[in-house]
């Protein structure tokens, strides 16, 4: 299936872990950013890592939503209901959104373990009030730290894949099983990413707790 991936956010480090790991794998990545220079500053450094055979450009984030058929979200919880809001013009019907966004705060000089309220339940489900008809929505990747998406070795999550729209979810999936050492898992409907989003902040205490980089999620017990 040919396709191209759109990262909004993609110059930080959770959307560029996923371009490096998504375009290794031979996905065509464009990136996404308010600042269109920085998009292809990333994306020239990430083709330099990779290799000449990589497919990836960097663009503003309105071109990377006209673009492309999967657009992924990894800005701040902050900025993500106004993007996805001024991208109301350029949103094309078909188009899939994998929300990775948590909505966490950070209490004041600590760090980001506070989940914030969200009206709709989580950061995906206000994702999906916001988008237009047309337009499926998925959430994953919240459990998936930057800095092991940033390395070469394989992570140690597995990735709960939350949608309504069957096709939202088999594409979040196929993207999930294209990073090395993750496994993803059906984590039900969308309504399930306010229990997965929350898990985000549980990781990061346990972070901070180990003095570690690398917590992730595994359900055992499977037949997978």
């Amino acid at each position: 299936m040919t396709r191209k991936v759109g990262i909004l956010g993609g110059t930080g480090p959770e959307g560029s872990g996923l371009a490096y790991r998504w375009a290794r794998s031979g996905e065509e990545i464009v990136i996404g950013s308010r600042d269109a220079q920085r998009a292809v500053k990333t994306a020239a450094e990430l083709r330099a890592r990779i290799g000449s055979s990589a497919r990836i450009d960097g663009t503003d984030n309105a071109t990377a939503v006209s673009q492309c058929d999967v657009v992924v979200l990894t800005l701040p919880f902050p900025g993500c209901a106004p993007l996805v809001k001024q991208m109301k013009s350029v949103w094309k019907p078909g188009t899939v959104v994998i929300d990775t966004t948590v909505p966490l705060a950070a209490t004041v000089g600590g760090a980001a373990t506070r989940m914030l309220g969200v009206w709709q339940g989580s950061a995906a489900e206000q994702t999906r009030e916001l988008v237009p008809a047309g337009v499926s929505v998925a959430a994953a990747f919240q459990n998936l730290g930057a800095e092991l998406l940033l390395k070469d070795a394989p992570v140690d999550c597995d990735i709960l894949v939350c949608s309504d729209d069957d096709r939202a979810k088999q594409i979040a999936t196929e993207l999930a099983g294209q990073i090395p050492g993750a496994r993803p898992l059906n984590g039900g409907k969308l309504e399930n990413a306010r229990i997965v989003e929350s898990l985000t902040a549980l990781l990061v205490g346990i972070n901070i707790r180990y003095k570690v980089h690398s917590a992730g999620i595994r359900f055992t017990g499977l037949p997978i």
